[in-house]
């Protein structure tokens, strides 16, 4: 029984429920706001529910996601190497389908 508990599939489903019932509890706690009269800043980013006036002041993201992903990956890649065990040949295998992923996501990022 405990194996079958274990198993990723099993596990994944328990957890995948338990997620969504606290969800769903801690959904009657959270504080919902009544209706704005005044201004639209509650539904723009980084707003905080007030009016935005100084539009320099906002920040913008959209450069350093390229950098950041760039990072994740190699990351990802160099831990994924360093983790494969050398002494079976699947496994040897899969990490390098996986690091061919990984090379893909490089070309991808680099050419835009």
């Amino acid at each position: 029984m405990e194996k079958l508990l274990l198993s990723p599939p099993i596990a994944f489903v328990t957890y995948f429920v338990f997620i969504v019932l606290f969800s769903m509890l801690l959904s009657r706690c959270a504080f919902r706001p009544g209706r704005r009269e005044n201004g639209d800043g509650g539904t723009k980013a980084y707003a905080c529910g007030e009016d935005t006036y100084n539009q320099s002041a906002q920040p913008d993201y959209s450069y350093f996601f390229h950098f950041a992903f760039f990072f994740t990956m190699a990351h990802v890649a160099a831990m994924m190497i360093t983790m494969v065990p050398a002494v079976a040949l699947r496994t040897l295998q899969v990490a390098l389908l996986y690091v061919t992923g990984i090379i893909a996501g490089f070309a991808i990022v680099l050419r835009k």
